[in-house]
């Protein structure tokens, strides 16, 4: 996996290259718009002074260690992260872009997972889909594939629009939550074995303690049951106990038994 500051280190170069090398383009506006997530960059550039064919090979010129990939806008429609960016002559519509190799799988709702869990997903899609500046037209149709996604999955319709309602009254301001209260919780993680877990944590619900779920039916959790199944196990057979007793009673004397251990697979 690497080292746990390899991502520091890089963000650190990169911020230095940008600072070095990138910086005077923006300064001499033949870059007029930068911007970089991680390892995607956006730019913007002025046509007149500079094309993509200079500033790519110019960037993949800075260091003979990176190399840097190029891509451009087709019809007028640029794909950056989970953002589809459609250039208007007046204007840029915005829409949320899911690539090609997209499945709409989850945590299927009958899964033996913590609930908050199984919710993750369409927590995080209903809250884009609401804070995303796009057209309505284009929210609606974001609402209607996760709803798709939602019955695909198992989960029931209701239990998705109670939760865009929670997300929009938070939104919205009207759910007020303490900012003291909040920051002096505690969290504490309980192992999710089955729903019954929640007789316990709900007793909790009213104390400054947060509740977190860790799962049992993870990849490591049944590696590591079938390697304690192929292992072999050393058992010492009654013989060689009672062999191994009667030694201590007397020591001069011969053992009587057999004392070869036995091997359970």
């Amino acid at each position: 996996m690497g080292s746990p500051i390899s991502g520091m280190l890089t963000e650190i170069y990169l911020q230095y290259l940008e600072e070095t090398c990138v910086k005077h383009c923006l300064e001499n506006k033949e870059i007029t718009y930068y911007k970089r997530y991680v390892d995607d960059i956006l730019i913007i550039f002025d046509q007149n002074k500079i094309d993509e064919h200079t500033i790519h090979n110019f960037m993949n010129n800075v260091d003979k260690h990176l190399e840097f990939k190029m891509s451009t806008e087709e019809h007028s429609v640029t794909n950056y992260l989970d953002l589809s960016i459609n250039r208007n002559t007046s204007n840029m519509d915005l829409c949320i872009y899911r690539k090609p190799t997209y499945i709409d799988i989850t945590i299927h709702f009958s899964s033996n997972h913590p609930y908050g869990h199984k919710l993750a997903a369409f927590n995080y899609y209903i809250n884009r889909m609401l804070t995303m500046p796009i057209s309505e037209q284009v929210r609606k149709q974001e609402w209607n594939k996760i709803l798709i996604m939602a019955r695909n999955n198992g989960f029931p319709t209701h239990l998705i629009h109670g939760m865009k309602e929670q997300l929009i009254a938070r939104k919205e301001g009207t759910t007020q939550t303490k900012v003291d209260q909040q920051h002096s919780k505690k969290w504490v993680t309980f192992t999710f074995h089955s729903p019954s877990i929640y007789k316990i944590t709900n007793l909790l619900k009213r104390t400054n303690l947060k509740i977190a779920f860790r799962p049992t039916n993870t990849i490591y959790h049944q590696l590591s049951t079938e390697i304690r199944i192929l292992t072999p196990l050393v058992f010492t057979s009654s013989k060689a106990i009672h062999a191994a007793m009667h030694t201590l009673d007397s020591p001069a004397d011969p053992l009587p038994y057999n004392t070869e251990n036995t091997y359970v697979t």
